[in-house]
């Protein structure tokens, strides 16, 4: 059986240049309604464009079904074209030639897309939701644990997502409460002065002064307390 030969091109690009050419459309039934010479040329242009792809390393080393097609193709459109020399036409091989050159030329399927990544791993750090800053009797100087503790906030702010921070001062019992009202904002607001030092920003910061009135230890009135002299830093 002899069929045309396409020796003006490497592999690859004869297939480039056969997938390129117009193509007949029919499906297998309607190339028999083809004209005798028309549904050669059909076949014909069928079995080359197979033979080239199966010679394609493109399509030779490809991960999909195009190699197994074409070829299948190949065989199929040859025995068609064979019977087509002879003035027959044997409708189970063009039809089985069509589909299979079908299937090839169909664009390969779409890579499955990646999976997404793993959700990240929030830090046992990031739970460590409240910091507390002890100060000396009757003192507003921030000690130098504040600064300690601003470090922290902010070098785990953006790991921890926290969008922010309520700074509360807290006094003992010992002194009145007006006293002890405006103590406890002056020691919130060295606190925070800190935090802004340490490059947290201001409108990161709510300042407020709770006094003597939510104490974290309970005691008698005028009693001197030192877990009561603090700053609560809560994030948010």
């Amino acid at each position: 059986m002899v069929f045309r030969t396409l020796r003006t091109f490497a592999a690859g690009s004869l297939t480039a240049s056969l997938l390129a050419a117009p193509a007949f459309a029919q499906s297998g039934e309607d190339l028999m309604g083809l004209s005798d010479r028309d549904l050669r040329d059909a076949l014909e242009m069928r079995y080359d464009a197979s033979l080239a792809a199966t010679q394609d390393p493109a399509i030779v080393n490809a991960t999909d079904a195009r190699y197994h097609w074409a070829s299948e193709a190949k065989v199929q459109c040859a025995i068609a074209v064979g019977f087509t020399k002879n003035d027959l036409r044997d409708e189970d091989s063009i039809r089985k030639c069509d589909a299979a050159y079908g299937r090839f030329m169909a664009p390969p399927p779409a890579p499955p897309l990646p999976p997404p990544p793993p959700a990240p791993v929030r830090p046992p750090i990031c739970d460590q939701s409240v910091s507390t800053v002890f100060f000396d009797f009757d003192s507003r100087m921030a000690p130098e644990t504040a600064a300690t503790t601003a470090q922290f906030l902010r070098s785990n702010t953006q790991t921890c997502g926290w969008t922010g921070f309520d700074v509360i001062g807290h006094t003992d019992r010992s002194g009145s409460d007006a006293y002890n009202d405006a103590l406890s904002i002056s020691r919130a607001q060295a606190v925070a002065d800190v935090m802004v030092a340490q490059g947290i920003p201001q409108e990161m910061i709510t300042v407020t002064g709770r006094g003597e009135h939510d104490l974290a230890v309970q005691t008698v009135d005028g009693e001197r307390n030192p877990q009561n002299r603090r700053v609560v830093i809560t994030v948010r």
